[in-house]
């Protein structure tokens, strides 16, 4: 089983990858989305029905489907390296995962909602919501990688540092939108 570890770690990269860019995407249909359905008749109705369909295939072709190959891939190497779970590094990661399934089930929320013609959030509100997997993929890269006990705390002290720059910089980009 020991010499499968190494493709079983590529397909969960891979999968975690496709999963990530279905997650950023996804969101920015949804900010479409919301700024289609403010726009006067008939390009309202033509842009939401178009972007509808888009994020549906995004959703359940690709994101969903990714999430899931994702988890078997990466419970999969924890049962073949479950001395893993010991390492506090590895603790503080499964906790961003699960964050990250939580983050996609609101997004499900979201999309179901939108598929609807209900918007319940507004286009700004729907960017800052993208930066989440951001910091997430930032967080658990460095944790993966840097699986020294200093080095990940840093790293992860970084990262929130890093979110707060970005929610700044998030706020001068709206003023400067607003313009």
């Amino acid at each position: 089983m020991e010499q499968y570890y190494p493709y079983i770690k590529s397909l969960h990269l891979i999968f975690i990858i496709t999963w990530f860019a279905g997650l950023f995407y996804i969101v920015r249909l949804f900010v479409y989305q919301i700024e289609a359905s403010q726009k006067p008749s008939p390009d309202r109705e033509i842009l939401g029905e178009q972007l509808k369909i888009m994020a549906s295939r995004l959703w359940n072709i690709i994101t969903w489907p990714s999430m899931i190959f994702a988890l078997i891939f990466g419970f999969w190497l924890l049962f073949m390296r479950t001395f893993f779970l010991a390492d506090a590094w590895m603790q503080v990661k499964l906790a961003f995962v699960f964050v990250l399934i939580i983050y996609h089930l609101k997004c499900h929320q979201i999309f179901k909602q939108l598929q609807r013609g209900a918007v319940k959030y507004t286009s700004n509100y729907m960017r800052l919501f993208n930066e989440v997997p951001t910091i997430i993929l930032f967080v658990v890269v460095f944790l993966v990688i840097l699986k020294n006990g200093t080095n990940w705390i840093y790293g992860t002290v970084g990262i929130i540092l890093f979110a707060i720059l970005l929610m700044m910089g998030y706020k001068i980009y709206k003023r400067i939108r607003e313009k």
